[in-house]
């Protein structure tokens, strides 16, 4: 047998590191094995500062496309649709069969703008008379075809539906991906 002078510190360390390890888990085994369960801590209380923000759900945002890419092609009109959260990240885009290429961004970004500014964009083209430099805004599109989701006034999601014909026809299928959020 070999004199522990003989044998390599890297092994001495290594087994010795074993030994800790086996002593920590018996003893760590011994005592949750006696423990009683520890109650459920109370919830710590929210700091002074925090705001909470509505968002729709996963689910929720793909109904809302689902609603509004139906509205379209029962109409036979080719679209996408896109819904975003608050803070207009993409939760969920739909490209309908047929969609041009360009359909997919234009209504990821009329979607960012009905809930920037938490109107339809419909609305939001009147105010690019007064105010011209708005279309200037990264991100935003200034086309109709966006509806802010709302709730109790405040914006929460915004969809937008591009691929139409007409504007018009973008935003009441972005409407109807708002009323089937309702059902």
């Amino acid at each position: 047998m070999k004199s522990l002078q003989n044998v390599s510190v890297r092994a001495r360390v290594i087994a010795g590191s074993v030994a800790v390890a086996v002593a920590g888990a018996v003893t760590f085994g011994a005592v949750a094995a006696t423990a009683a369960p520890v109650p459920a801590a109370a919830p710590a209380p929210v700091a002074k500062g925090l705001v909470q923000v509505n968002r729709l759900s996963v689910d929720a945002a793909t109904k809302a496309a689902q609603a509004a890419l139906a509205a379209a092609k029962k109409d036979g009109q080719k679209v996408s649709v896109a819904v975003v959260d608050r803070d207009g990240n993409t939760v969920v885009t739909l490209r309908g069969d047929g969609a041009g290429p360009q359909s997919y961004e234009s209504a990821e970004r009329k979607a960012f703008t009905a809930v920037s500014w938490n109107a339809p964009t419909s609305e939001l083209v009147k105010r690019l008379q007064q105010t011209p430099n708005l279309k200037d805004i990264p991100g935003t599109l200034f086309l109709p075809g966006g509806a802010p989701v709302q709730d109790k006034g405040a914006p929460v999601a915004g969809i937008g539906v591009a691929g139409a014909p007409s504007g018009d026809l973008d935003e009441k299928y972005a409407k109807a991906g708002v009323a089937g959020l309702a059902e």
